[in-house]
């Protein structure tokens, strides 16, 4: 901490976090999570544990007339053994809604994952202190972004003037659920994700349920989203469900239904987007399940199913997008409020001929940027499912 400012130091309490879904006290501070304490005890997979606990789109909020400010925290850094290493997480700072300022926190655990055999080691490290100067010295709404690929507790908020929690902005609420293409994990800071950039040219409150590898249609999820108060909800169905080949089409359909089905027990009228996913060479034809390749030296994704056993019923990403635009169709004749977006709109093959894909699998922030802006004009633009006289 440094001297040359006379420091508030303010608790951190749920109303000073967007995005979060659940606070758990910690040894160091406050751990936000993006599942409920109910969701995470109907989970026994590591992965979904790690991604909810990954705060995108995780924000702390707060006016003030502050010129500092600093945040300890204690992040855990990711590391794939055999990949290069991956840059720290950014903390982006907003004020009155402009950035202004990115920041790396120094120290923090650090999670060694081996992708060939699902290990994973954890070595202990110290906590670090995020801080931005030269803040103009007026009244003004503050927001701190999290990193959204590293699991960060938050130890302690200090400021040189005091702060006070931002109530109801009058702004729409939009809970979205998907992958770790909506998790973020290739944008290069949590406010570049394609769905914060979405939610900032719209103007609208980010949830933003993207978990990393687990999209996977678990019904915790599902009930998690039916509690979480929304005005517009959106679920990027897909690739989890063919890079992890854990269902084939005759359990796939069910367990769609089931998903929206729980969804609209807790918000029957709510406009609902089902968003499928977006261009994927490998898994276009081919089904999964998906395998890290690091032979060229850094890390790609390949698909190792066979294209024939897709007759068996086997999950390739055609195959989902028919299946979701069907059951759309069958369905929004009784739900005026459900819709149905491709995700080939957001990214499709002449976007993948200019802007490929790094790792054949992820996009990259200037790919995001475009993903961002195009379902913004789609889902938020007028006559999209989410334009302005819809919802709130």
């Amino acid at each position: 901490m440094t001297s040359a400012h006379s420091w508030v130091t303010t608790p951190i309490t749920p109303d000073l976090l967007r995005g979060a879904l659940d606070l758990e006290r910690t040894g160091h501070g406050v751990l936000p999570h993006r599942l409920p304490a109910p969701a995470r005890a109907r989970n026994t997979d590591p992965q979904v544990a790690m991604a909810e606990a990954m705060p995108s789109g995780v924000r702390l909020v707060f006016r003030t007339r502050a010129t500092a400010v600093e945040l300890d925290v204690l992040p855990t850094k990711m590391v794939y053994r055999g990949a290069p290493p991956r840059p720290d997480g950014r903390y982006d700072l907003l004020v009155d809604g402009c950035l202004t300022g990115q920041a790396t926190a120094d120290g923090g655990k650090v999670l060694t994952i081996d992708l060939t055999t699902g290990t994973a080691t954890t070595e202990p490290g110290p906590v670090g202190t995020v801080r931005f100067t030269d803040l103009p010295a007026t009244d003004k709404d503050v927001e701190m972004w999290l990193p959204q690929r590293e699991i960060t507790e938050l130890v302690a908020l200090r400021t040189d003037a005091p702060v006070q929690a931002v109530g109801d902005r009058g702004r729409r609420v939009w809970l979205h659920h998907g992958s770790s293409i909506s998790h973020g994990s290739d944008a290069e800071s949590p406010t570049g994700t394609w769905p914060a950039i979405a939610a900032g040219l719209a103007g609208v409150e980010l949830v933003n349920l993207g978990f990393s590898g687990s999209a996977l249609l678990d019904p915790f999820t599902a009930r998690a989203m039916r509690d979480t108060p929304a005005d517009l909800i959106s679920v990027k169905i897909g690739i989890n469900l063919v890079n992890s080949d854990v269902m084939r089409l005759r359990a796939f359909t069910p367990a769609v239904h089931g998903f929206l089905d729980t969804l609209r027990d807790g918000h029957p009228d709510t406009p609902l987007l089902v968003v499928s996913s977006i261009f994927c060479p490998i898994q276009e034809d081919t089904p999964g399940p998906g395998a890290a390749d690091f032979s060229t030296g850094t890390l790609r994704f390949r698909a190792t199913g066979d294209p024939a056993e897709r007759a068996a019923g086997k999950l390739t990403l055609r195959v989902v997008r028919a299946e979701l635009a069907r059951i759309v169709a069958a369905r929004s004749a009784e739900d005026p409020n459900l819709h149905y977006l491709n995700g080939l709109d957001l990214y499709g093959e002449a976007d993948f001929a200019e802007l490929p894909l790094p790792d054949d699998l992820h996009p990259d922030p200037v790919a995001d940027r475009r993903i961002g802006e195009r379902f913004a004009a789609l889902a938020f633009g007028t006559g999209g499912p989410f334009a302005a006289d819809q919802g709130r």
